[in-house]
């Protein structure tokens, strides 16, 4: 029994060694002559909660979210655990806000975590402020406790909430919230919007270190810098011809094709360059939409022509056979892939030209976030391409 015992234990250990960096989709381990098998680990997920004060202080952070979405996205879209490159999942709250049930603490669950990122543009865009009370303690622990993180352990789960008042408000003491976050493997970053000092006094550090998380301070008035690159035009039009290769499907499909020329809208509010942020976005694997798109349906479900039926077509393939469907999905799925590649070869041309001309980040939101994802992936040993 003794014997046993250990052998499990060292088992458990070398296999949450290899996670993240099993090369094989099956390996053996010998131990005490008996031999384990050790399966590559399910599809992992980054999962970032996105906790932000929509107080009447907080439209420059608003508009820096807003602003640089893409930028963060895109980052995240070169992260790898192992030979895999994970999923990406991302819930937002919003609190202290006069409009929000002052019963339920000023807290909102704008949107439990999605891979929507059309979806995740939208509700960005949708946050208004007003002044309110911000309790940090109870949105963290309203977080935690409505959203699915899961149990497995190659998932990197964060929360990252941003304000500017004392991090110690309200009933729930944060300290309880931070040790439930523990529990649940989820890393607390926090972001004062103000002095760095302030921040540390008023108890946003704390707040992080109760969970090895990282503290900052961000200027969060400071304008968003978009450099434009000579690649710029050239990736716009790529969008144009992108766009075009979505098959629009299902109750819902004329309608999200709607809300995804509506968020190519929104970036380019910004700036074209915030545009062609999101275009990149949009040709990496983060961007899916297997609900109503039948190029990515047909990816991942390999019968759903053969079950789809007429009244769900759009009216391009409305009275085709399934030959005749499968061969314009194949054409259009073979378009996207070209059309991505293109933007990929830009986008790198695009990111060297940056890099060069931009010495210093300036943009705190986004400079914030992906700092501290990158260090804390190491820990899960996750790489970044």
């Amino acid at each position: 029994m003794k014997t046993y015992f250990k052998t499990t234990l060292l088992s458990f250990a070398l296999m949450g060694f290899l996670s993240c960096n099993a090369k094989n989709k099956k390996q053996s381990i010998v131990l005490n002559d008996t031999k384990i098998e050790h399966h590559e680990p399910n599809k992992q997920f980054i999962k970032v909660a996105l906790l932000l004060d929509t107080s009447n202080s907080m439209d420059g952070l608003i508009d820096q979210a807003k602003a640089q979405l893409w930028d963060i996205v895109n980052e995240l879209s070169y992260a790898k655990c192992g030979t895999n490159k994970p999923n990406l999942q991302i819930a937002l709250y919003e609190y202290g806000n006069d409009r929000l049930n002052g019963s339920e603490g000023y807290i909102r669950q704008v949107l439990a975590f999605s891979e929507d990122l059309d979806d995740i543009s939208k509700e960005l865009f949708s946050l208004t402020t007003n002044g309110g009370e911000e309790y940090c303690g109870q949105v963290i622990q309203t977080a935690l406790n409505q959203l699915k993180w899961g149990k497995n352990p190659d998932d990197l789960k964060l929360i990252f909430i941003a304000g500017n008042e004392p991090f110690n408000q309200g009933k729930v003491n944060y300290k309880n919230a931070s040790s439930n976050a523990n529990e649940k493997d989820v890393t607390v970053n926090t972001i004062f919007c103000g002095d760095y000092n302030q921040g540390i006094s008023s108890h946003w550090k704390d707040g992080a270190q109760l969970t090895h998380g990282d503290y900052m301070a961000i200027n969060q008035n400071r304008a968003t810098v978009h450099i434009a690159s000579p690649y710029d035009d050239a990736i716009l039009i790529l969008n144009n011809k992108l766009n075009k290769t979505y098959i629009a499907y299902g109750s819902r499909g004329s309608q999200k094709m709607a809300l995804q020329a509506e968020q190519d809208m929104n970036a380019s509010g910004y700036s074209k360059t915030n545009a062609v942020k999101r275009t990149v976005s949009k040709s990496s694997h983060f961007y899916k939409n297997k609900n109503w798109d039948l190029v990515d349906a047909a990816k991942l479900d390999e019968i759903i022509i053969e079950s789809i039926s007429d009244d769900e077509l759009p009216k391009e393939l409305k009275g085709k056979t399934k030959t005749e469907i499968k061969s314009y999905v194949a054409k259009k799925s073979k378009e996207r892939q070209a059309v991505q590649n293109e933007i990929n070869t830009l986008n790198a041309k695009r990111k060297a030209y940056i890099l060069k001309h931009n010495k210093e980040n300036t943009n705190g939101l986004e400079n914030a976030m992906t700092n501290a994802i990158k260090e804390q992936a190491k820990k899960k040993k996750y790489t970044w391409k």
